[in-house]
């Protein structure tokens, strides 16, 4: 097999999977791992995948977008339905619990029966369905992003600094090894990893269409976060976190 040829074939399955071993190129393809490492060297330099160590992931389109909230709501609902309902059975009393504005912590609140705790959002939404349900509920004041329906900017970031949090549940557009958790909005960002920084324990919310996407901007690693999702991702990823997922 000539060099090209392998090397395409090589991208076309770090693709495919998202995320692949060396050992598993080395069977996929019979050759040697000192081969496959070369060959990912040189891909990675040409930036069509991304190599990480024991193997590789793929680049992920970058997406600069968002969906609006009731564009969002009727996407992957079982799997906001599991996530969320196993999210909310981590709560207990004396909780102070962060929940960022998104579709599948809007879910979370459905599954919510504690009401010992108190709980505190940027999500317009979020804290209407939070109040209906009779829950102790703190709404954080600043700029209103239209699309999302959250509050960004910097007078939340400094209202949160104020607080500490035992929990808090995050969403995310995206999530790849190399650039963690990312989202396509700076100031959204911003609120997102300043309540992850003070919380005592981070969950992120994601359906398995989170991994392998990458958004304009970080806002934490994936150690940072233990991510709740409903199918097992690739290894690579339960090796930098604790993950919990639904497959069967």
């Amino acid at each position: 097999m000539l060099t090209q040829e392998r090397r395409d074939i090589i991208t076309r399955i770090v693709n495919e999977k998202n995320a692949v071993t060396v050992a598993e190129l080395v069977e996929e393809l019979e050759t040697s791992a000192a081969t496959i490492r070369r060959d990912l060297t040189e891909l990675d330099k040409e930036h069509r995948i991304i190599k990480v160590f024991g193997g590789a992931t793929s680049v992920g389109s970058i997406n600069t977008g968002e969906d609006a909230v009731k564009e969002k709501l009727l996407k992957n609902v079982e799997a906001k339905d599991e996530i969320s309902r196993y999210a909310a059975s981590l709560i207990v009393n004396d909780d102070f619990v962060y929940i960022d504005s998104g579709t599948t912590t809007l879910k979370l609140i459905d599954y919510i029966t504690n009401t010992k705790a108190k709980y505190i959002t940027n999500g317009i939404v979020h804290a209407k369905h939070l109040i209906e349900r009779h829950l102790d509920t703190i709404i954080i004041g600043g700029k209103v992003k239209a699309r999302t329906e959250a509050v960004i900017g910097s007078d939340c970031v400094d209202v949160i600094r104020r607080y500490h949090f035992t929990k808090s549940f995050m969403g995310t557009n995206g999530i790849t090894l190399k650039a963690g958790f990312t989202t396509p909005d700076v100031d959204e960002a911003m609120v997102k990893a300043e309540a992850i920084k003070h919380s005592y324990m981070s969950y992120i919310l994601a359906d398995h269409s989170k991994f392998g996407v990458v958004s304009s901007v970080t806002f934490a690693e994936l150690k940072a976060c233990a991510i709740i999702t409903d199918k097992e991702p690739s290894k690579q990823y339960t090796d930098e976190t604790v993950i919990k997922f639904f497959q069967q």
